[in-house]
């Protein structure tokens, strides 16, 4: 199903709504996925949030976090948890919503993570700030995500390793609302066609 035009009630800008569909919202950690992808969720008329990390808090015992220098269990982990995400979001959408996933998907998992995701239309969003945006929303977090990770570590994941596919948006000066905004103007940038 096709994308149906609707015009923003407060913007007035034109933009599409997915209708059943899955969009995933990606980038590193303090890029704003998780702030985005609800407030995405919230802005559409029957949506989901589906939540990554949540299926890796799931496993109470034996989880081995990535790092990187990564094990053969954290990879399978990571592996698990992503095969999980795309099955939910496909529930979800097969069953009429549009399904937010959001989660770190860079490098060779972003291509891993398209193929998994059955419904069409997927949409695939990348929130792309600079290194040094993230160093300051990193420091203003309560939580702290990088652990033995650096914001230019990951960085470089994302620029050096990751397809560029979908829409890849810098953020570095946009409000979240801003961001959400820019991904429902340009969300046939975002559609991706899996071989």
């Amino acid at each position: 199903m096709d994308p149906l035009p609707a015009v923003h009630e407060r913007t007035g800008h034109v933009h599409r709504e997915p209708g059943s569909a899955v969009v995933l919202i990606t980038g590193v950690m303090a890029s704003g996925k998780s702030t985005v992808a609800e407030l995405l969720a919230r802005r559409l008329p029957r949506a989901a949030h589906v939540r990554g990390d949540v299926f890796r808090r799931m496993i109470v015992s034996g989880r081995e976090e990535l790092l990187p220098e990564e094990t053969a269990e954290a990879r399978a982990q990571v592996e698990l948890r992503q095969r999980i995400s795309a099955l939910v979001a496909d529930e979800y959408a097969r069953d009429g919503w549009t399904a937010i996933v959001q989660d770190i998907v860079l490098g060779a998992d972003l291509a891993r993570y398209v193929t998994r995701v059955r419904t069409r239309p997927l949409y695939v969003v990348v929130l792309a700030p600079d290194a040094a945006s993230v160093h300051d929303r990193e420091t203003g977090r309560p939580k702290t995500g990088y652990g033995p990770w650096t914001v230019d570590a990951l960085d470089q994941v994302l620029r050096e390793q990751t397809p560029h596919l979908g829409l890849w948006l810098d953020t570095s000066e946009l409000t979240p609302q801003e961001t959400v905004t820019r991904i429902l103007a340009d969300l046939p940038r975002a559609r991706v066609q899996p071989d």
